[in-house]
């Protein structure tokens, strides 16, 4: 009789969740939430903002850029020192750092004040998702990641759900400026829960890290291991945001849908969201990381193709396809983020998750530059071009399964080169 492979082991998710581990996840997925909804919430509030502050659409403009610019910036210089510390107070001290800034978002009352204050808590912003990844990355087995970042990134439709709806709320009877304020709140709340109950994540200290920032920093920019997971992850990043900042203008000007039943499609695939992130995480620890990839790129393709080329559809027809696309999306965030963070050795993971955090923020950005040289805006409202990026999003969907293929050989490969050898039956 002989032990099971080391790649199927790698992948096996029969495994339970402990009391701790439950804990891990539900405060980082709170965490997570603060992060994305803050990250989210001064889009929408641009009609409140612009008159408010007596700004120009530019300049609201700026104000938006200036934080995914500042966390881009911050997770390059971070990753020279993230895995000189214990990762719980590296969060906290970062955490602690963005909950400031939310409430100078809050206090600003002037357009210098507010951009300040996104610079500012940017900074800060683009580290704590770094950390958290790290913990989960040293605290969780590969078997287990995929389930852990299916709730964490749940968070994410959970701010479409609930925290933006809420928010607009607030803002409408109390000013733009109350859902920073509720931030806050939230952030005090699951700062003192990581004060009170996390315990310290030092393990990678006594593997003698790097003591040199930036000698650290160009370690980590230029193992070739590591390269294949930055590229990977700037494509995936690039191919959603594509489409993101324009779906908006689409579904109003192209497809018929009134802007008052716009929150009736954002909630019902955000609720789709939410309820298929677990399912999809528990799917790529018992299926393997990689299956569930190639079939959310499927999907996604399938999906972006329909969905760039509809033309005056009914709103469930929409809701259909956007929920089937978002399906795609999640299986492909939720199963790479849990299979490239194998790559990085222990001693490093702070600082490539840093640098991955830098690059999604960057790419982001970058993609939406491209996107809107090659949409175009006719008088009527309709845009040209929208199938064209729906192309482009394919190919590089198409790109990504690509590397994911090496990236998912070189984890397996690890793995099997760390298993013990199977051993024969007496």
């Amino acid at each position: 009789m002989t032990n099971p492979s080391p790649t199927h082991a790698a992948e096996a998710g029969g495994m339970g969740f402990s009391g701790y581990q439950k804990f891990v996840v539900a405060v980082l997925a709170f965490l997570q939430f603060t992060i994305v909804l803050d990250f989210m919430l001064l889009a929408p509030l641009g009609a409140l903002v612009v008159p408010a502050l007596h700004i120009t659409p530019e300049q609201f403009g700026d104000v938006v850029s200036a934080y995914a610019f500042a966390a881009g910036v911050s997770g390059i210089v971070a990753a020279g020192f993230a895995d000189r510390f214990d990762r719980k107070r590296l969060l906290l001290i970062f955490y602690a750092g963005f909950m400031l800034g939310t409430l100078f978002c809050a206090l600003a009352h002037t357009y210098v004040l507010l951009l300040l204050a996104r610079m500012f808590t940017g900074l800060f912003a683009g580290v704590v998702g770094a950390a958290s990844m790290a913990i989960v990355t040293d605290l969780f087995p590969l078997s287990m990641r995929g389930r852990v970042m299916g709730y964490i990134q749940s968070a994410f439709a959970a701010s479409t759900v609930l925290g933006l709806p809420l928010s607009l709320w607030l803002s409408s009877h109390w000013g733009w400026n109350a859902p920073f304020f509720l931030i806050v709140a939230v952030c005090t709340v699951v700062g003192g829960a990581i004060i009170g109950r996390l315990r310290p994540v030092n393990a990678h200290l006594a593997l003698r890290p790097d003591k040199k920032p930036l000698h650290h920093l160009l370690h980590t920019l230029t193992t070739r291991s590591y390269l294949i997971g930055f590229a990977t992850t700037a494509l995936l990043t690039m191919g959603g945001f594509m489409l993101m900042p324009y779906s908006t203008l689409f579904i109003v000007n192209n497809l018929g849908i009134p802007m008052s039943m716009l929150s009736v499609v954002y909630l019902i695939t955000g609720l789709v969201s939410a309820v298929m992130g677990p399912l999809l995480g528990k799917a790529s620890d018992a299926f393997g990381k990689f299956r569930i990839f190639a079939f959310g790129c499927v999907v996604t393709i399938v999906m972006v193709v329909i969905y760039t080329r509809m033309s005056n559809v009914g709103l469930w027809t929409l809701i259909t396809v956007s929920a089937l696309l978002q399906i795609g999306i999640f299986s492909r965030i939720i199963s790479s983020s849990a299979l490239m963070s194998a790559l990085p050795k222990p001693s490093d993971r702070g600082a490539y998750m840093s640098i991955s955090s830098s690059l999604q923020q960057m790419s982001g950005g970058l993609a939406a530059l491209l996107g809107g040289m090659v949409v175009v805006q006719l008088s009527n409202g309709r845009l040209l071009h929208f199938d064209v990026l729906g192309d482009i999003l394919v190919f590089t969907t198409l790109a990504s399964f690509v590397m994911m293929y090496f990236v998912n050989r070189r984890v397996m490969g690890a793995a099997a080169a760390v298993a013990p050898l199977p051993q024969e039956s007496k």
